[in-house]
């Protein structure tokens, strides 16, 4: 039926134009003729006339095993996995964890303390009272708390994946981020740092206050990179904060290799990515390959990857944190690049100037009547022939 439609129109189509028909009719033919496969399709020697006589699985283990055995079975035609790995040699390869071991809570333990909780709640006459009459405040702190004791680090793991970190920071590798960074830029929580959120570079101006749970004797790095950043280099990072042997939490008492530089994305190149990363570390180390002048205001000293130090001090730290945020052009980013960088502005937008107005005079003789609007002070645009 759709050939005989085809021919139909073909053969309508040449009347009106006023060619052969025939030729058209053999060419629609020649179009719709099948090519036959290179070799044999897919159970082609089963015997579809009888399906009764098929032989039966008669259990999942059974057709598994064939399963796997078709799927191993050397065939003429390419797969979709065999396209995409021709097109990305790494699609599908298995990452490396190379984070702190994760402990999972025991299931019974988990099980006992929810049952606990619910008993003791039962017994709280003014808890049953509050929720009944819908006057129940939850704490959200100890929301909070419970999240990062549970979820938080699967949940963080799957937001870093979605912004790429993992892949333009440590290629083929991944971590659980167990520790937690609470970073904030001012007081309230506006400027506070999570997992993706948006600030400005004037919010992010001086260095931030930086706390997380740390065991007594223990020593840590923090490290703030950009991948997003480098004017030159697709694959090299900006290096904005690195601090080695910090003591516990106290990040003011660490070693600083590097001071803090706050962002500065380039005009026209939207979201920049800026990553925290904290580094347990097994012992003190030794950072003199690492140590920036200071000030540090060329970005060629600046210029970092995170994977080539990370596999420098692999045997001796191991990422533990993470948090990140993203950032994109301001006033203050000009200020970063005259004042601080001592360099010229890059820009990657056109800045449309204003638009030109000779002086206005007091008698405008053969002007139109709208003449006046061009010299308001109002922002919004008026529209008229000049």
């Amino acid at each position: 039926m759709a050939l005989r439609t085809i021919c139909g129109a073909a053969l309508r189509t040449g009347i009106d134009l006023g060619v052969s028909n025939a030729r058209t009719i053999v060419t629609t033919a020649v179009l719709s003729k099948l090519v036959p496969p290179l070799g044999p399709m897919p159970n082609d020697e089963l015997d579809t006339s009888n399906l009764e006589s098929l032989e039966k699985y008669r259990s999942y283990t059974r057709y598994f095993r064939q399963a796997e055995e078709a799927k191993n079975k050397p065939v003429w035609w390419k797969t979709y996995r065999s396209y995409v790995e021709q097109a990305d040699p790494e699609h599908g390869a298995e990452r490396v964890d190379i984070g702190l071991p994760y402990r999972h809570p025991s299931r019974t333990e988990e099980v006992k303390e929810r049952r606990h909780v619910m008993k003791e709640n039962k017994r709280n006459v003014e808890l049953e009272r509050a929720s009944r009459l819908r006057t129940l405040k939850i704490s959200l702190d100890r929301v909070q708390q419970t999240w990062e004791k549970t979820r938080g680090p699967f949940d963080i793991k799957k937001l870093a994946d979605h912004y790429g970190v993992f892949r333009d920071l440590f290629p083929m590798a991944y971590f659980l981020p167990q520790v937690t960074l609470r970073i904030s830029y001012s007081e309230g929580t506006d400027g506070q740092v999570h997992y993706g959120n948006q600030l400005m570079p004037t919010e992010a101006a001086s260095a931030p206050r930086i706390s997380f749970d740390a065991e007594g004797g223990s020593l840590w790095t923090l490290l703030l990179t950009s991948p997003d950043e480098h004017l030159l280099d697709n694959e090299a990072e900006y290096l904005h904060w690195l601090v080695g042997n910090i003591p516990g939490g106290a990040v003011q008492a660490g070693e600083e290799l590097c001071h803090y530089l706050p962002p500065f994305p380039a005009r026209g190149t939207g979201f920049h990515r800026y990553v925290y990363i904290l580094f347990k570390q097994e012992k003190p180390i030794s950072f003199w390959e690492d140590l920036r002048p200071s000030p540090c205001h060329s970005l060629v000293d600046r210029t970092f990857k995170t994977v080539d130090f990370y596999r420098k001090h692999q045997d001796d730290m191991t990422p533990a944190g993470l948090a990140f945020f993203q950032s994109q052009w301001d006033e203050s980013v000009t200020n970063t690049f005259h004042n601080t960088l001592d360099m010229k502005e890059p820009v990657f937008e056109f800045i449309r100037p204003p638009v030109y107005h000779p002086p206005q005079v007091k008698f405008p003789h053969g002007q139109p009547l709208r003449y006046l609007d061009r010299y308001r002070d109002g922002k919004q645009h008026t529209y008229g022939i000049y």
